[in-house]
């Protein structure tokens, strides 16, 4: 008889006391532990199969790697009462053919599936027949039983084989055609179809369209850092009626403006960590406001079609487009951001620079974000959009700042959450008759997660838009339900309602509006 079947009959009581024990664990096994593997997790996607590889690979190591291990007492998890610790012990203190995980646990408890028993089985045969030179005469039970089990389990060593080739063959097709090895490219495309419920004087009243695309590009060199580079164009005018109602937030949230369809850059920013606690963004456009803060508070803010689901009062006369930014996690649920935002062709001139420039903005703000009810930030602003007016129409000729003092709240109920803002906005000019030096904006509002459907958001809110015109108190209601259909689509239709209310002289400033959006990722 050959050297190497005299070393396979006398690994058979081993052989046989690990089919026992691990095909015992898997039928007797209560709880999962760990991730347990099966035939449907394989299937899925590539990258689970390259995982569940990459540990059943390392089963025919382990059990070298880890040969300190003598004695089933080293094994943290496993008990003298344990059913199997008399078969556990012999095949660990005899045998030295299992082995436990790196923390010293066993694992006794886990759902096993056939590969993960063909694998551990496989590596079992290997280090006896390593570890063991010599014994006894060979046993025909024995020697029929480690047939039975290699025959029984072929097809399935054979399967994986035929995957890790598969896979192999895959990531070289991968490597040879990726577009870069550290960048993804990400693309969104938004259209709003607009129509108006009644006739009104002082805005359009024609149905309206139009359409936004962005294609962000996402690098990274650390893989805790990101330099995005966004190219972005769009169609058709970004407001419903804005000009002629007057105030802010009466525009699409992702409209881009009618720049005939032209790409331009849009973001350029990086974003890196300085520590655990601390990220830094450092933007040479695009930027200013809420893109500073780690979290706006509200649930409206891009789900909402209006402008005004972004919190309004981080825009009302704040100007800028590149800047510098920190987030600091003072604890799990506490953070502090800073920023401050400049027009980026004045910072650029070396007549005006970065703190000289017209269109300018600082912000701090403190949050608390929670994993259940309450999220809460406190917030301070000052900023100039450019404009000698203060948002009012261009009537002042002595430029202005403004200093805004916020707080948003929300209140997750699971069902439910109900959020908004307050804000205290003051100039620090004398804006002259017809106008205060100081005004207030509000926002509340309702949302029902996952109402109906995973994913979805049914959201309705409201408020009070600022301005510093005298008597002015501009009102927007909006009611939307954003509804996943696919991964890459959602469709969400919403109700706009919207007054002037003072910011004009002319005419009806009130509209009622139906909208539906489509927005398209990749």
């Amino acid at each position: 008889m050959s050297n190497l079947l005299w070393k396979s009959l006398l690994a058979s009581p081993a052989a046989v006391g690990a089919a026992l024990v691990m095909s015992g664990a898997g039928f007797a096994a209560e709880t999962a532990d760990a991730p347990v593997f099966s035939l449907e997790t394989l299937e899925t996607t590539e990258a689970q199969e390259a995982s569940v590889l990459d540990q059943v690979a390392g089963y025919s190591n382990e059990s070298v790697q880890l040969a300190q291990v003598t004695s089933v007492s080293e094994l943290s998890d496993v008990r003298p009462t344990d059913w199997a610790y008399t078969a556990l012990q012999r095949l660990v203190e005899e045998y030295r053919c299992i082995e436990g995980y790196p923390n010293r646990t066993f694992q006794g408890n886990r759902a096993m599936t056939r590969y993960e028993f063909a694998a551990g089985l496989n590596a079992c045969l290997d280090t006896i027949v390593q570890l063991i030179g010599g014994g006894e005469g060979p046993d025909g039970n024995d020697l029929a039983t480690i047939r039975r089990l290699q025959e029984q389990f072929q097809a399935e060593l054979a399967t994986l084989r035929g995957r890790v080739d598969a896979l192999e063959a895959d990531v070289a097709e991968l490597e040879a055609n990726q577009f870069s090895t550290t960048t993804k490219l990400r693309g969104e495309v938004n259209a709003n179809l607009v129509v108006p419920f009644d006739d009104f004087e002082n805005a359009e009243d024609a149905t309206l369209f139009n359409a936004r695309a962005r294609l962000n590009f996402d690098t990274s060199f650390t893989g805790s850092d990101r330099l995005r580079i966004r190219l972005q164009t769009g169609t058709g005018n970004d407001g419903l009626g804005s000009e002629a109602l007057g105030f802010q937030g009466t525009g699409f949230e992702d409209a881009a403006g009618n720049n005939d369809n032209q790409f331009r850059v849009d973001d350029f920013f990086y974003q890196f960590p300085v520590g655990s606690r601390i990220d830094v963004i450092v933007a040479a456009n695009s930027i200013r406001g809420d893109n500073f803060v780690t979290s706006t508070i509200v649930p409206f803010d891009g789900p909402g079609v209006l402008d005004a689901n972004e919190p309004n009062l981080y825009e009302f006369d704040m100007g800028g487009s590149a800047g510098l930014g920190i987030n600091v996690a003072l604890t799990d649920s506490i953070f502090f951001d800073a920023g401050y935002s400049y027009d980026d062709a004045e910072g650029s001139n070396p007549a005006i620079g970065v703190f000289g420039a017209n269109q300018q903005s600082y912000i701090g703000q403190l949050s608390y974000l929670s994993d259940g009810l309450l999220d809460l930030a406190l917030l301070f602003i000052r900023g100039n959009d450019g404009d000698d007016d203060n948002g009012v129409g261009g009537v002042l000729g002595e430029q202005s700042f403004t200093n805004t003092y916020g707080g948003l709240a929300s209140l997750d109920f699971g069902r439910f959450i109900l959020a908004g803002y307050f804000a205290y906005h003051e100039s620090d000019e004398d804006l002259g008759a017809g106008f205060d030096d100081d005004a207030i904006s509000f926002q509340a509002g309702i949302a029902f997660p996952d109402l109906f459907l995973e994913g979805a958001l049914l959201g309705i809110y409201g408020g009070i838009a600022p301005t510093y015109i005298d008597g002015a108190e501009p009102i927007y209601i909006e009611g939307f339900y954003e509804v996943p259909v696919s991964e890459y689509l959602k469709i969400t239709p919403a109700v706009i309602y919207l007054d002037g209310d003072g910011v004009t002289n002319a005419g009806d400033q009130e509209g009622l509006f139906g909208a539906v959006r489509a927005t398209f990722s990749f």
